[in-house]
């Protein structure tokens, strides 16, 4: 069975749906992954700047296969989860493919992260994996 490397685009001040995602991934049986993410315990958003804060997260995404961001309308204003969809899209030779997760029971989701997806799932284990699997 093959291993999915997987960097998963989120915002601590809104780790909720990042922790319930990574649950969802980890229940769902005859699929496994690695978490590129940067982890609370660990995080590195204390990088002397902009720039090296950049290129540490560009290096925790080099060997993901899909980048997932969870479309929350918060997504629409977070400077990083932009900064990771950019890394995704134009920061390597071949793009990353992304899949944007509609929060469960979301009314409002971001419009930003949409359109940059090359996928759009609700908040279903199928419908991710489903994605993952399919651009990875």
């Amino acid at each position: 069975m093959r291993t999915h490397n997987l960097f998963i685009s989120h915002s601590w001040g809104h780790s909720d749906g990042y922790e319930k995602l990574v649950a969802l991934l980890e229940k769902r049986t005859y699929f496994r992954f690695k978490n590129y993410s940067v982890p609370r315990n660990d995080p590195i958003h204390n990088a002397n700047d902009d720039d090296a804060l950049r290129r540490a997260i560009r290096t925790k995404m080099l060997p993901c296969g899909v980048v997932l961001v969870l479309a929350g309308v918060y997504a629409t204003y977070s400077k990083w989860i932009d900064a990771e969809i950019g890394l995704a899209k134009y920061g390597f030779r071949n793009p990353k493919p992304i899949v944007a997760i509609e929060p469960w029971g979301s009314e409002k989701t971001s419009r930003l992260v949409k359109q940059s997806a090359d996928r759009v799932v609700g908040w279903n284990t199928e419908s991710v994996v489903g994605a993952i699997r399919e651009l990875d």
